[in-house]
């Protein structure tokens, strides 16, 4: 089949390169596509999308996510008490060896295999309340002796029904057939009292038959990074995977951190992950992959991810009325005659919303290999990531990217339409989808990012409305005199909306960010100012304390840089835990000001550019 965003399985990438001189720099994703709606005979009704986060609400990306309704007394378990389900081992196929011996799996979704990870006094190092509360875990049961036993995986948890997880994926483009859950093993699946299904997960539990040639465990400094920033955003606003709690194995892990050929031993660790599901798109690529008898498994995964993540999508095929739409090349595609066809559609939307927000708040993931690609929409399997500190399109924190920076900032929205391609060909092959409809999910994908993209970008410079120019020529700005992404934008919300401002005053509000610039380079802001004033004031009646308001309720104060990371992960490793536990509470709440942590905001010291601090490897 031929896809008219990917004619190849070589997808050459262009990052956009920045220029020293002052010329304008093309940062503005491009990637929208004509799309026209055609309604059917019966078109009085829309197609209703299912929504397990707020992917398409942009008036507040600090909303908090845990905010509910009083329900009465809330029902808080044990953790014998859980709820346990295990559908996904009950209702697709497994696999009939249990053993951990490293080989290929065939006509499976799962192996089944118990945690082996050897602990020696394991410790609780940080927890999650508000995971807690999503599973109804009692808080009182962190405090029990025995939990680091049991959520390390070295003893059994009573109900859970361990496996790994087989899936295949392309690294850097390429295809590296079946890769798979090589050290984490999921428990099982939690029901929770509103009905919601909690997959929880152990990182770092010991051997699978996926492990290959690795030992199935892992390292403090990595387990505190995924931890920490699987909350931190979805504190941001950013739909992603969440961990309950961060613990200590208390046995050494032998890792060569940097590729050299220099191993030293390091503190193990195990992160207890959650999420709803953690199928990814290699779920559905592997068994594609592998021929004719493996084909009929694409679409029971399909049908198991449809029925407990989209069920939406079955409740809209059972009504009678349709809605089509016509692609680029005027063909004509029925969302309400292929169950198969509306869900990569909003696998693509949900995709396309999650790239749009890591570009808001300077996000880069490092390591988008479609194996680490969620069906969900959510941010998962946290490696060498990074959040711009200064505006650098072509930054990459994955040294092994270095060469190509085919994940750097500036591609990910492309490598996110080149990943859909690569799950929508997964799926025409078993025969699900046919081209036109891979085609139009591509088409949605670049539709939908730019929708939300532009609604992201605009609300983060308080404008009424979306003005290409002015985003570009500030972004250009941003890159030549390399000023911090997050710092600028939190700012920028103190420009008064007042054109009489001399040219003298009229930087002071961005002084912190706009620094070490010449004359020249200096004009060139004042200038931009100008135009950004008078477009706040020309378009808005609002106050500048209520412009403000809005603009510092989209542009947080606190990321998780990675200096901070690290001066969390050398406290850890001498045995003090107190900066992790800073961190995860700063986190909670990076659009408030919190007065006397503004430490935490300050722009990176001179060692944050050491190697293993602003650029990292896939090694953990």
């Amino acid at each position: 089949m031929m896809l008219r965003v990917c004619p190849s399985s070589l997808f050459n990438l262009r990052p956009l390169h920045l220029s020293t001189s002052s010329t304008e720099f093309p940062f503005c994703p491009s990637i929208r596509r004509e799309l026209r709606l055609v309604p059917s005979r019966s078109s009085s009704s829309s197609f209703r999308r299912m929504e397990s986060s707020p992917a398409s609400e942009t008036d507040s990306l600090g909303e908090d996510m845990q905010n509910q309704t009083d329900e009465g007394d809330k029902i808080k378990r044990k953790l014998e008490e859980f709820n346990w389900d295990h559908s996904f081992v009950n209702e697709l196929p497994g696999d009939p060896r249990s053993d951990v011996i490293s080989r290929k799996v065939f006509h499976a979704c799962y192996s089944k295999v118990s945690p082996s990870v050897q602990v020696d006094d394991p410790q609780l190092v940080a927890w999650s309340d508000s995971v807690a509360e999503l599973l109804d875990l009692h808080p009182k049961e962190f405090e029990r002796l025995d939990f680091p036993l049991l959520l390390s995986g070295a003893k059994p948890l009573p109900g859970a029904m361990p496996y790994a997880q087989c899936y295949g994926g392309h690294q850097f483009g390429r295809w590296a057939g079946q890769l798979g859950d090589g050290r984490a093993i999921t428990l099982g699946e939690v029901l929770n009292s509103k009905g919601e299904r909690w997959e929880l997960q152990l990182k770092g539990a010991g051997r699978t038959p996926y492990s290959r040639f690795s030992d199935g465990l892992a390292v403090l400094r990595s387990s505190i990074r995924e931890f920490l920033c699987s909350e931190a955003m979805h504190c941001l606003g950013i739909p992603t995977t969440r961990a309950l709690c961060l613990l200590t194995t208390g046995q050494g892990v032998i890792r060569d951190m940097f590729y050299d050929g220099n191993a030293k031993e390091e503190p193990g660790a195990i992160v207890c992950r959650v999420s709803q599901s953690f199928l990814r798109f290699g779920s559905y690529q592997i068994h594609a992959s592998r021929g004719e008898e493996d084909l009929e498994i694409v679409g029971k995964l399909a049908d198991y991810a449809i029925r407990h993540h989209f069920p939406c999508i079955e409740m809209s095929m059972n009504r009678s009325d349709s809605l089509s739409f016509k692609t680029g090349d005027d063909s004509v595609v029925d969302l309400t005659s292929n169950k198969y066809a509306a869900w990569v559609v909003e696998v693509a939307e949900r995709t396309a919303t999650l790239f749009a927000r890591w570009q808001g708040v300077g996000f880069t993931h490092g390591v988008l290999n479609t194996d680490n690609m969620s069906i969900l929409g959510q941010t998962i399997d946290y490696g060498p990531f990074g959040f711009l500190d200064t505006f650098d399109p072509s930054y990459t924190p994955n040294t092994t990217d270095l060469p190509g920076r085919r994940y750097c900032f500036a591609n990910q929205p492309d490598i996110g339409l080149w990943n859909i391609a690569q799950f929508a060909e997964a799926l025409a092959a078993a025969q699900l989808i046919n081209e036109k409809e891979a085609n139009y999910a591509m088409e949605r994908y670049g539709d939908k990012f730019m929708d939300e993209y532009e609604a992201i970008m605009t609300k983060k410079l308080g404008l009424s409305k979306y003005n290409k120019e002015m985003i570009s020529k500030l972004l250009n700005n941003m890159a030549v005199d390399k000023v911090d992404y997050t710092n600028f934008f939190r700012l920028l919300s103190n420009v008064k909306a007042n054109p009489s401002t001399s040219d003298d005053e009229l930087l002071n509000p961005l002084k912190a960010a706009l620094l070490d610039i010449g004359k020249e380079r200096k004009e060139e802001w004042i200038r931009w100012v100008r135009g950004y004033i008078h477009e706040v004031s020309g378009g808005d009646t609002s106050s500048d304390e209520e412009r403000k308001a809005r603009m510092d309720s989209v542009n947080p104060k606190y990321i998780l840089r990675n200096y901070l990371c690290q001066s969390a992960i050398d406290a850890a490793e001498q045995g003090d835990f107190s900066e992790v536990n800073n961190l995860l509470r700063l986190m909670k709440r990076p659009y408030e000001e919190q007065p006397g942590m503004e430490k935490y905001a300050r722009l990176p010291p001179a060692w944050a550019y050491r190697p293993g601090v602003c650029m990292l490897s896939c090694s953990s």
